[in-house]
């Protein structure tokens, strides 16, 4: 394998997205855009220079070298298919030790057959979600060009994650625009307890997105949001772990959250590239899940009939929807804030994913979503809400007979529980003040799934009967 810091950097291009320009630019530049067309940009690979292994059980002889940090990481033992970065430049703090879980209380949930339904764990990242995956990418290509400060904006995932390796890596200051009451304390305190300083703007995460940008390019800071090229090839080897978990075969199924579509963008071209390189044999179906308080992809989609169209989707279809969330001066509201985002940056790389993976695009209610998340919490994996409209979608894609009860259906949970305790705790209370001011005011009216904690006389004798009547 070649791993000399200049074969390695000569290996990867960036290149804009757009069929209609192609410009192609060095891996040494910062862009998060196209300075030609504007267009968002991919990174290539001279795959024919880069000695990809023949199988990917190749992958599996790094096991046992998990003394060496870049063979630890769930994201840099996959370096040869993303092979951007000189070794000696990489950042990694252990990301990517999450499990791939296959529970047949969930899939009984979903209605598939025992042994079909898996869950990939993103929550057991350092920080708590799947933005290590990307965090660790897009940081290594600041500190590639030596890069001392970072930015982005955040629903509270991305800040927690940049706060985290700033502060672990000592080389960068981390700024992360929030906005107002648009963060759960779960992820702000993170973000707070790890240094970084906060900037909190009048508005939701698409003004924070606009600002974060705009001040960026001024003052010269990285940007490491989604919209950087970067955090995606990280975001790829979330598929190359449930690839390895399942023993290197294909699901038939990949079911993900829609928020900024950054995920569902990486895994399309993680299996595209995958495919192309004959690593695999075919490529899995693609479930985008909306919050239908934030559903503008499934709109776009399934409603106006947005498509990748060779490169070159309607962007008239794109423009008048936005005007007319101006227009009506709409913001995204759904209790799934990591995916409470009303113009997703990576909307057209999530349409060519959904090309490449004979996609489907889905919204589910923040209802669906609680009680699927009470649901994975009962078969023993706490994940955040946003997390859980992957499972409330798969369900309803079985619903509709698109799914069948014997495919194999690999649900991503992109956040941990404790990243959004309040909603949790408000959909098993008994007190019915906190369930409305909570969860009530977004259309949640029950708790068909709920827990609740038996209240009981400081008696001895109370507290056995309680214990013995519900158990």
């Amino acid at each position: 394998m070649a791993t000399s810091a200049d074969i390695v950097t000569d290996l990867a291009h960036q290149v804009c997205l757009s069929p209609d320009c192609g410009s192609t630019f060095d891996v040494g530049e910062v862009h998060t855009a196209c300075p030609k067309c504007g267009s968002l940009l991919d990174i290539a690979y001279d795959w024919e220079r880069s000695q990809v292994p023949d199988s990917l059980r190749w992958f599996e002889k790094k096991w046992s070298r998990r003394n060496e940090p870049l063979c630890r990481s769930g994201v840099w033992r996959f370096s040869e298919l993303l092979p951007f970065a000189p070794p000696e430049k990489i950042v990694t703090i252990g990301e990517g030790q999450t499990p791939l879980i296959a529970t047949d209380g969930v899939a009984k949930y979903v209605g598939t057959n025992p042994g079909t339904l898996f869950l990939e764990y993103e929550g057991m990242n350092p920080s708590g979600s799947f933005k290590d995956n990307g965090m660790t990418a897009a940081f290594t290509h600041a500190h590639m060009i030596g890069a001392k400060r970072a930015a982005c904006a955040s629903t509270g995932n991305t800040s927690a994650s940049l706060a985290l390796y700033c502060c672990s890596s000592k080389l960068m200051q981390a700024v992360i625009f929030i906005g107002s009451g648009k963060i759960s304390y779960g992820k702000l305190s993170q973000a707070l307890d790890y240094g970084a300083l906060t900037i909190q703007i009048a508005g939701d995460f698409d003004d924070a997105m606009h600002r974060v940008q705009q001040v960026s390019k001024e003052l010269g800071i990285y940007l490491v949001n989604s919209v950087n090229p970067f955090r995606l090839e990280g975001q790829k080897t979330i598929m190359y772990r449930v690839l390895e978990s399942l023993d290197w075969q294909v699901p038939d199924w990949i079911v993900v959250p829609g928020g900024n579509l950054g995920n569902s963008s990486a895994f399309g071209k993680a299996f595209h590239e995958l495919h192309s390189l004959g690593l695999i044999d075919r490529i899995p179906r693609l479930a985008v899940i909306n919050a239908a308080g934030a559903n503008t992809l499934n709109s776009l989609y399934n409603s106006h009939n947005l498509r990748w169209n060779g490169g070159r989707p309607d962007q008239s279809i794109i423009n008048k929807y936005y005007a007319g969330l101006d227009a009506a001066s709409s913001k995204a509201d759904t209790i799934a804030s990591a995916i409470e985002i009303n113009r997703p940056v990576n909307l057209t790389k999530c349409l060519r994913a959904l090309e490449w993976c004979d996609g489907v695009v889905r919204e589910v209610t923040d209802q669906q979503m609680l009680d699927a998340k009470a649901q994975v919490g009962a078969n023993g994996l706490g994940c955040e809400p946003a997390s859980a409209a992957s499972v409330a979608g798969a369900k309803l894609l079985r619903e509709e007979g698109v799914i069948a009860p014997s495919d194999r259906v690999v649900c991503i949970l992109t956040g941990h529980q404790l990243k959004d305790p309040t909603a949790t705790v408000a959909y098993h209370t008994t007190d019915q003040e906190e369930f409305n001011r909570v969860l009530g005011k977004r259309g949640v009216s029950r708790a068909a799934f709920a827990n609740r904690a038996v209240k009981v006389e400081n008696d001895l004798d109370e507290i056995v009967r309680a214990i013995q009547l519900n158990s």
